[in-house]
């Protein structure tokens, strides 16, 4: 008959079979020796932390997670979970991996409902050290679990969710738009800013402008009342000081308000309203008489600054005054990450009215062969657009072989984006031109065809630079 396994019985075990003493033990954790005797032999015995156990399986040579299958009995004692034992073990048991381990401490706290309370700080905790692939799990339990729909950490499960679940999958992306949008008002008014900047930067890389536009207005609604009672609270201290407290802003507010503009500007001119567009990006252009800038905050304001130069060379771009082409060039030059989203503007601008930019693809060339590897999904999609216009250009040119290879490429990001729209679009576009093909250009376009087959059936539409989408 095997012998009994309890978390301190295996530890000593271990410590007996590799003749080691507690002292020794004592040395390499740094743990008390002292402490360590009360841990094994007190009565009652001394709690073993988390991080007291990980410290003593890297000092005995054992894997990450070590008797983590034995720790449920320091979490719970006579019926009583410890909250400040159950947490930490859980963060750690999902960094690690120990997906049977949380199962079988979440199963036995959700036998109280009170205990989704601490699956949210779990779940918080995982979050804050940026593990969100990690937290999503808990904040799905929170949802799952928690009756009041308007209680702050159902309505935060469903943000944080939200910003979670972000990733290049385009159809996912959406999704997680359509579950999250009917809570956003419900967030405190900082979440609610970060809520809607979120919401409208995914809108952006969807193409949905008219959400983007809504988004855009409530969040500009909401920075202005944000900073009107700012203003007040700093002019009548008292008035805010029976107030609840609410968690910090993500960004400074002039980034809120001056987005919110922005935003709006971009979404107008993605759907060729160039004129409306203008007096938005007047309206970011100089943010300085924002009262509450620190330096952080003059910082941002110079931001906005460039980006509505940039977007008025876009918008002149786009109505077909391209005598302002080298000035934008210089402004592009001097400023590397507006590159990619500017070279989108001028390809598209030189494809609607017929000149050469050969001269600025190979002044930015160095450039150009760094948008490989995109990562963020606002670059991401600047990156399809860039190369889509890249390939209408070349196909304009008679450059067949370049023109289609930069059709494939632009085919291949958006299937791996699951970008149905730009695929759509690539594909039409590579069919127009298939005479022109290689053998081995169709052999690429048939085996992306056949991997990457279209869901859906909506409209494609251009997607603009979008020069300080942040």
């Amino acid at each position: 008959m095997g012998r009994q396994r309890s978390l301190r019985s295996e530890i000593e075990h271990h410590l007996k079979e590799h003749d080691n003493t507690l002292s020794k033990l004592g040395e390499l954790t740094g743990i008390n020796p002292g402490h360590l005797n009360e841990m094994l032999n007190g009565d009652p015995p001394r709690v073993i932390t988390i991080g007291q156990l990980d410290a003593m399986a890297a000092a005995l040579g054992q894997a990450p997670g070590w008797l983590y299958e034995l720790y449920e009995e320091e979490c719970f004692s006579e019926g009583k979970v410890s909250r400040s034992r159950v947490v930490p073990f859980l963060v750690r048991c999902a960094e690690i991996g120990r997906h049977d381990c949380m199962e079988q401490v979440v199963s036995k706290l959700l036998e109280n409902p009170k205990n989704v309370s601490i699956l949210f700080s779990v779940a918080e905790h995982l979050f804050e050290r940026g593990k969100q692939k990690e937290s999503v799990p808990f904040y799905q339990l929170v949802i799952e679990n928690e009756k009041d729909s308007h209680a702050e950490r159902f309505v935060m499960s469903q943000y944080r969710l939200f910003r979670a679940l972000q990733g290049t999958d385009a159809e996912k992306n959406w999704e997680a738009v359509i579950r999250f949008d009917p809570y956003r008002k419900r967030l405190p008014e900082n979440q609610q800013l970060d809520a809607l900047l979120q919401l409208a930067n995914v809108c952006y890389t969807l193409r949905r402008w008219e959400l983007v536009e809504k988004y855009a207005d409530e969040l500009r609604e909401l920075a202005h009342v944000v900073y009107e009672d700012e203003i007040c609270k700093r002019k009548n201290p008292k008035s805010g000081q029976t107030q609840k407290t609410e968690r910090p802003l993500e960004r400074h507010l002039v980034v809120y308000y001056g987005q919110g503009y922005l935003l709006k500007g971009v979404a107008l001119k993605n759907q060729g309203k160039y004129e409306e567009a203008k007096r938005y990006v007047d309206a970011y252009a100089d943010l300085s008489w924002f009262e509450i800038l620190d330096e952080t905050g003059q910082a941002e304001v110079q931001k906005f600054r460039l980006w509505a130069t940039a977007n008025s060379y876009t918008l002149d771009m786009l109505t077909g005054k391209t005598d302002i082409l080298p000035d934008y060039i210089r402004v592009l030059a001097d400023h590397p990450n507006e590159v990619l989203p500017g070279l989108v503007t001028i390809l598209k601008s030189a494809n609607e009215y017929g000149f050469s930019v050969d001269h600025v693809l190979q002044q930015f060339g160095e450039r150009i062969s760094r948008f490989e590897g995109q990562q963020n999904v606002v670059r991401l999609s600047h990156h399809i657009q860039f190369r889509y216009q890249l390939a209408v250009y070349l196909l304009k040119k008679g450059k067949w072989k370049e023109g289609l290879e930069e059709t494939v490429r632009c085919l291949v990001l958006s299937d791996t984006m699951m970008d149905y729209d730009n695929f759509k679009r690539c594909a039409a576009l590579f069919w127009a031109h298939l005479q022109h093909a290689s053998d081995q250009q169709k052999r690429t376009y048939q085996t992306v065809m056949m991997k990457g087959a279209v869901k859906d059936e909506r409209d494609f539409a251009f997607i603009g630079s979008g020069i300080g989408i942040v």
